[in-house]
């Protein structure tokens, strides 16, 4: 079997004990990898009804069959499991070099249940695995965990740390898991999984090689599109100011949130906060994924009290918009500093700052005050509370433990029509991409998808807005972000094609240099399968309606495909106002189009039509 190891790593933390399951050929071929393997893993292991928190809820770490080559892009891995944030399918994408590690230590992924009585993490060196204590680690930050593992490993070649800071180990909702300092796989709260198990990190290291299939046409491919990774426009802007490039841009055509999507007029904020001005200031160099041309991560540094902050990882756009033009702060320092907290804490920045921004706005409109907050007060612009905020929902100290609830779960404990200030999906908050002026095609991609509101299940964002086009899967270009006619057909597509590029994990950034043709070229390539284009996209459908279902089996449904009314709020200034999403168009042309009933659920023809009768069965 080439690409793949062909097994799972199985281990058992209520007993100790691990072992190994093989993987099949047909269930390779059908699901790819990453989120659709995990995803078919967890149909077949778990009950749908298991608790987030619990033991029985089991983590998937899962690869995809590209990871482990030098093909650009495919050093990513993905999380799954029940998010402990939102109740349903939880999944993570995650770049580094845990991917290939792994790979190249003869595994596929890991699948880990149970939980420990006692910290532990989980050694693996080739065919060698241990689960060792790991009491001296508990209580200490990302940083000093990685460290203090890589001084114990570091000798004898590459080895990489995954782990959960404090948020993990406290169960933050929304607490992520960090690779290498940096690389976090953020959305869904799976930090809080890993934290309840009592798993505080992973370390990684293999020395085995992953084989293509067909060898020659594996070299050919690799030049075909490495060449064109390295000739593209984009490749040059991210590898010159990271991710962050995009903020000025995008907040001239209405596509960066302000004041917790409030405010339209974002400019005069993301200009001072966007990649130019980072790479102004702070930016000392960059660094790349394993075996990827693009290196769009930034190393920065700040000398200046009072957020000095080392020479380190420095903050994606993400990270930049939710401590910046959702919190009206024009401080990049202050992201920065805010930046690595999260880090060093391991929670995911899209969720906190928006979670915040959700209080202040509570405490804007008076249903919050001074003594709510343990004294703090929550202002617009105001970097240095929120950073203070950010110590105390990491720690579960005071107003901190509602924050960590995430915005939900805080307006639930609230009450007081506290839920009119959040702006989430399914429980999951928005990215910072505004549907009013970044379509309204990733509006309904928000609603509809099986995770909530997220920017990675779908391509939705980029090809609406024309930054890329797949003409050989028709998307063509040419579209009107503002419209919500066709939109449907269109999302439909791009769910598809995101369910390939999460299964294959192939990174975004990459693959806006690239077409569907060369995601099929590389795949045949290394795993030796035969994939028309249009058994390809039938592969990515099927893996869309395995996870939608696996949230119809959790609890969400219909009621739940919808945008917060912030969204469907038009706004009064800035490049986009008076438009909004056109939810009820979309939504009866998309059920149509998907086949799911007036309750949200797939026909049972559809699911059959796919190969997944066994979902049917349940559903």
């Amino acid at each position: 079997m080439k690409g793949y190891m062909g097994k799972v790593l199985d281990v058992d933390l209520s007993t100790g004990s691990v072992g190994h399951s093989n993987l099949e050929q047909d269930m390779l071929r059908q699901f790819i990898g990453g989120g659709g393997l995990a995803a078919k893993l967890f149909l077949d292991r778990v009950p749908p009804d298991v608790e987030p928190l619990s033991g029985e809820n089991v983590l998937f770490i899962m690869t995809g069959p590209l990871a482990g080559t030098n093909l650009p892009g495919s050093s990513r891995f993905c999380v799954c499991a029940k998010s402990p944030l939102t109740g349903i399918w939880g999944e993570a994408n995650c770049g580094g070099n845990l991917a290939p590690q792994l790979k190249s230590a003869g595994y596929d992924g890991i699948a880990i249940k149970g939980a420990s009585d006692k910290p532990v993490y989980l050694s693996i060196e080739d065919d060698r695995v241990e689960l060792r204590d790991a009491s001296g680690l508990w209580g200490r930050d990302v940083y000093e965990t990685t460290d203090l593992l890589r001084k114990q490993f570091g000798k004898g070649g590459k080895v990489s740390v995954l782990t959960i800071g404090p948020a993990g180990e406290n169960l933050v909702r929304y607490a992520c898991i960090i690779g290498e300092k940096h690389d976090a796989a953020g959305r869904c709260g799976l930090g809080a999984a890993m934290g309840a198990k009592k798993l505080k990190a992973i370390v990684v290291r293999g020395t085995g090689k992953v084989e293509p299939a067909r060898p020659a046409e594996f070299t050919r491919v690799r030049k075909q599109v490495r060449d064109k990774v390295n000739e593209h426009v984009v490749t040059h802007a991210l590898r010159g100011f990271g991710t962050d490039i995009g903020m000025v841009v995008d907040a001239a055509r209405g596509d960066v949130p302000g004041k917790n999507w409030s405010w339209g007029d974002n400019l005069p904020v993301a200009s001072k906060i966007g990649g130019e001005a980072m790479a102004e200031k702070y930016i000392v160099k960059s660094y790349a994924c394993h075996a990827c041309p693009v290196a769009c991560k930034n190393v920065v540094q700040v000398k200046d009290p009072p957020y000095e902050v080392a020479e380190g990882p420095g903050p994606e756009y993400q990270t930049c918009a939710s401590f910046g033009t959702l919190l009206m702060n024009d401080n990049l320092a202050g992201i920065i500093k805010a930046n690595e907290a999260c880090n060093r804490h391991g929670m995911d920045t899209i969720s906190c700052g928006a979670t915040i921004a959700f209080a202040i706005d509570c405490f804007e409109n008076g249903l919050i005050d001074r003594k709510d907050t343990d004294g703090i007060e929550l202002r617009w612009g105001d970097i240095d509370a929120v950073l203070q905020m950010m110590e105390k929902i990491a720690r579960r100290d005071g107003f901190g433990d509602i924050l960590a609830e995430g915005s939900r779960g805080a307006a639930q404990r609230l009450g007081r029509n506290a839920a009119a200030y959040t702006v989430e999906v399914k429980g999951l908050e928005l990215p910072m991409h505004d549907p009013r002026g970044g379509g309204h095609a990733q509006g309904l991609a928000y609603a509809v998808s099986p995770i909530g509101a997220s920017h990675n299940q779908h391509l939705a964002h980029d090809i609406e807005t024309n930054m890329i086009t797949f003409p050989e899967i028709g998307l063509p270009g040419g579209y009107e972000a503002a419209s919500s006619e066709g939109k449907a057909a269109l999302n439909v597509t791009c769910e598809n094609a995101g369910m390939v590029r999460n299964s294959a994990i192939i990174c975004y950034f990459v693959l806006y240099a690239l077409g569907m043709d060369d995601v099929a070229d590389m795949l045949k390539a290394t795993t030796g399968f035969d994939y028309s284009m249009e058994e390809l996209m039938e592969c990515g459908e099927r893996i869309w309606f395995l996870k939608r279902g696996l949230s119809n089996l959790m609890g969400a449904g219909a009621v739940e495909d919808r945008l917060p009314q912030r969204i469907m709020t038009p706004l009064k200034e800035g490049p986009v106002t008076g438009t909004v999403p056109d939810m009820a168009l979309m939504l009866k042309e998309y059920y149509e189009l998907r086949s799911l009933d007036a309750g949200g659920r797939p026909s049972k023809d559809k699911l059959h039509s796919l190969g997944l009768a066994e979902l049917a069965a349940r559903l």
